[in-house]
């Protein structure tokens, strides 16, 4: 009867804790683009920031007139692969892939084909069209844009940490792969710095 009475009590008090604590929030709408750094961790921003300034790199790199020359003017096609996070962070790489896909696009300086498991669904809807679209409409096998070139990376990080101060630095290693011949023909790298003090 004892631990019946307290387990109620108990379960009263929470009640009221969780009420007033959820009472004291407030959530704002923001725009997407300001830069705001709670944490100090990898963020939106610096997904942004680093996938513009290596596709900046990329495009300006010798390779691609090499390209351009070798082939007649016609733009070269990329396929982000992996982009491997080896940092002390939970970082989802996705999200820095799709930021360089979008660069690329944005530069209209190369064709962008797809790559991974966004592939794959492409495949298997064109799959699916063989069995349950008209032949008028059906989409083919066997016309893919094949891949020239293979962007890779790597995000690792160091942490230098004394008392209630920390300096993160982190370090965005891409290359670039010709796909038939193996060759890297480009390398580049964005380096991340930041001061956090509790």
């Amino acid at each position: 009867m004892m631990t019946s009475i307290n387990t109620r009590i108990i379960a009263a008090a929470a009640l009221i804790l969780f009420s007033v604590s959820c009472q004291n929030r407030k959530v704002t709408r923001i725009d997407p683009e300001d830069r705001i750094d709670l944490s100090g961790r990898w963020n939106d921003t610096d997904s942004k920031m680093t996938a513009g300034a290596m596709i900046e790199q990329i495009l300006t790199g010798p390779w691609l007139a090499n390209h351009l020359q070798k082939n007649d003017g016609e733009k070269p096609v990329v396929v982000v692969g992996l982009t491997r996070n080896k940092s002390h962070e939970h970082i989802t790489p996705e999200t820095f892939c799709k930021d360089l896909e979008k660069s690329f696009i944005t530069s209209q300086r190369v064709r962008l084909v797809q790559g991974g498991e966004m592939r794959d669904e492409v495949r298997t809807e064109r799959a699916d069209q063989q069995n349950y679209s008209s032949e008028a409409t059906m989409k083919k096998w066997g016309l893919e844009v094949g891949a020239d070139y293979m962007l890779q990376g790597v995000i690792n990080s160091t942490v230098d940490e004394y008392k209630k101060e920390k300096v993160v630095e982190y370090q965005i290693d891409l290359q670039l792969t010709d796909m038939e011949t193996n060759e890297v023909v480009w390398i580049g790298d964005k380096k991340i710095k930041k001061y956090i003090k509790d």
